[in-house]
C-alpha cells in the first residue's frame, strides 16, 4: 500500500517546519547556549574538582576510585544522573567533544579553552584507564545494581566502587576501540595547543587499538552482568574497530590505518546502510568521517563511504527518495527512540553539519534519487533541530536546563535534585535521598546546560524526575551538541 493522505499531509507539514524561511528563524543566543552546554560537563565531573569549577554546588567525589585495586582511577565523568563511571559512553562523549573542537573549534571563540578542558577531563581519565596496567583496560567503576538502589549525592556515595577491566582473557574490542578513538580524536584537539600531550594521547590510542584488534570480542560477553543492560554493546564490536582505525588515520596520517580500513571495512560493517549514530553504534559516524578523506583528498578507496553517507543524509531529508517517514515528531524533531531520544537528535545534527562542511570544502552535494541536496540544506535542517532544543517547538520549552525563559526543572539527576553539601553539610544516606527523588518541587540545584532525554513522538514532555526516559541528562546527549552550537554561534548573525 502507498502512504495514506494523512501521512502525506504530515510529511508535508514536517517539511514545512524544517525548511522555514530565514525571516521566521528564532533569534537564539547560540553563544550562550554553547557556554552552558560546556558548563554541564563540569557538573558531571568525578574526582578532585579544580578551583574554577563552574558548578558551585558540586564538590569532590570518588577520590579513592581504584585504590583497593592499587590503581588510580580518580576523575572522569559520571555518564548521566547516577554516580557510575561507564567507559563506553564516557569514551564516546570524549570522542564527540574532541570532534567538536577539531571541526568547529574555530567558531568557539572564548569558549575554546573551556571546550578543551572538557575534552581533557575525559582524556586524562581514559589515559589512566588505558595505561595503568599493561595488557588491560579499565572500563567501569561502580556496581550498577547497588548504585541504582540508592539516591545519594556523589559527594556522599558509599556504594561499592568495584572496578572492572578487559584484557586478553576477557576481551572488549568495543569499549577498547571507542577508547582508542577518543584518545586519537583528543590528540587532534590538542595538536596545536599542547603538542606533547597530543603525542601522549596518540601513542596510547595506537596501543589500545592494537589491543582491541588483537584480542577481539565484545565486553558485553566478557562482563555481561556488570555492563548489561546498562550499556551493552548491542551493535557488537566491529563498528568500533573501524571507527578507531578511521580516527587513528586522521590523527596520525599513518597509511597503515587506511590499509586496515580498506582491507577490513566490509567485514566490519562498511557495507551496511544504517540510520542512527550513538554511543553504541558508530557505523554512520565512521562513514561521514571517512567521507572527509574522499571529499578532501580524493582517496578512492573511500568512495563507498560517501555513497553510504549520502544514503543516511537522504533518509533525513523529507521529500527525497530515501526519506524514512515517521522519523520526525509533528513539531519537526528527529525521532528514533522512546527513551532518551535526544541523544539521536544531537548526533544526527552534528553529522549533518560535519558532512555539510566536508561537502562544501570540495564543492560537492548529496544525490538523493533524482534530486540534489546542498550543504546549505543540511545546515538548515541541523538548525531546525538545534532551535527545537532551545525552545522553538510546540511547547515553547527549552530542553536545555538553564537556557531560555522556560526549561525543565526536575532533571532526573541525583546531585541536582538534592541539597548541595554547602547547603546541607551533613551526610544524606542511601535511602534518605529518595525523598528528593519523589519530591514535587523544582531541583534545588540548576544543572546548567544539561539537555534532557526529550519529548515523545508527539512532542509531549513530562517534567517529572521519575520519568528518566524523558528527564535524565547524559554526557553523550550534550557532547555532539557542543559542536553544533559552536557552528551556529560562529556563523549566525545576531
Amino acid at each position: 500500500m502507498g502512504p495514506s493522505r494523512g501521512s502525506l499531509v504530515a510529511t508535508v507539514a514536517v517539511l514545512h517546519l524544517l525548511l522555514l524561511a530565514p525571516s521566521m528563524a528564532a533569534a537564539f543566543n547560540y553563544a550562550d547556549a554553547l557556554a552552558k552546554s560546556i558548563i554541564f560537563f563540569e557538573g558531571q565531573r568525578s574526582g578532585k574538582l579544580p578551583p574554577g569549577n563552574r558548578m558551585p554546588w558540586r564538590a569532590d567525589s570518588g577520590l579513592a576510585d581504584g585504590a583497593q585495586y592499587n590503581v588510580d582511577l580518580v576523575g572522569g565523568y559520571y555518564d548521566a544522573g547516577d554516580n557510575l563511571k561507564f567507559g563506553l559512553p564516557m569514551a564516546f562523549s570524549t570522542t564527540m567533544l574532541a570532534w567538536s573542537v577539531a571541526d568547529f573549534g574555530k567558531f568557539m571563540g572564548a569558549e575554546l579553552p573551556n571546550a578543551r578542558a572538557a575534552v581533557r577531563w575525559g582524556a586524562d581519565y581514559l589515559l589512566k584507564a588505558a595505561t595503568a596496567t599493561p595488557g588491560a583496560l579499565y572500563v567501569q567503576v561502580g556496581e550498577p545494581g547497588r548504585d541504582h538502589a540508592c539516591w545519594e549525592r556523589p559527594e556522599d556515595m558509599d556504594t561499592p566502587r568495584s572496578v572492572y577491566r578487559v584484557d586478553a582473557n576477557k576481551p572488549g574490542s568495543d569499549v577498547a576501540g571507542e577508547t582508542a578513538a577518543a584518545l586519537a580524536a583528543s590528540s587532534i584537539a590538542f595538536r596545536r595547543s599542547d603538542p606533547a600531550y597530543a603525542s601522549r594521547l596518540l601513542h596510547a590510542a595506537m596501543e589500545v587499538f592494537d589491543f582491541a584488534d588483537r584480542h577481539r570480542g565484545s565486553y558485553s560477553d566478557s562482563l555481561s552482568s556488570e555492563v548489561c543492560p546498562f550499556y551493552c554493546s548491542y551493535s557488537g564490536y566491529h563498528d568500533e574497530l573501524l571507527w578507531a582505525a578511521s580516527w587513528l588515520h586522521r590523527a596520525s596520517n599513518n597509511a597503515s590505518y587506511m590499509t586496515y580500513v580498506e582491507a577490513y571495512g566490509m567485514q566490519l560493517g562498511a557495507g551496511d546502510d544504517d540510520y542512527s549514530f550513538s554511543w553504541d553504534d558508530k557505523r554512520v559516524g565512521t562513514k561521514v568521517l571517512l567521507s572527509r578523506g574522499f571529499l578532501r583528498r580524493k582517496l578512492q578507496g573511500l568512495q563507498l563511504y560517501k555513497a553510504h553517507s549520502d544514503s543516511y543524509i537522504c533518509s533525513l531529508v523529507p521529500g527525497t527518495s530515501s526519506f524514512q517517514a515517521g522519523q520526525y515528531t509533528p513539531g519537526g524533531l528527529i525521532y528514533k527512540e522512546g527513551e532518551s531520544n535526544m541523544q539521536y537528535v544531537t548526533t544526527a545534527t552534528f553529522l549533518l553539519l560535519a558532512y555539510s562542511k566536508y561537502l562544501k570544502s570540495s564543492g560537492a552535494t548529496v544525490s538523493c534519487g533524482g534530486g540534489v541536496v546542498s550543504p546549505a540544506d543540511l545546515v538548515a535542517l541541523a538548525k531546525r533541530q538545534v532551535d527545537y532544543i532551545l525552545g522553538k517547538n510546540p511547547a515553547g520549552r527549552s530542553y536545555m536546563v538553564g537556557f531560555g525563559a522556560r526549561y525543565p526543572e526536575r532533571a532526573h539527576h541525583r546531585g541536582a535534585s538534592m541539597p548541595s553539601v554547602r547547603a546541607h553539610p551533613g551526610r544524606i544516606g542511601c535511602d534518605a535521598g529518595f525523598q528528593y527523588l519523589h519530591a514535587g518541587g523544582a531541583n534545588p540545584n540548576v544543572l546548567v546546560g544539561a539537555v534532557l532525554g526529550g519529548p515523545d513522538s508527539r512532542d509531549g514532555f513530562d517534567d517529572d524526575r521519575g520519568n528518566y526516559a524523558q528527564s535524565e541528562p547524559a554526557t553523550y546527549i550534550n557532547a555532539p551538541l557542543v559542536g553544533a552550537l559552536a557552528f551556529f554561534a560562529g556563523t549566525t548573525r545576531k
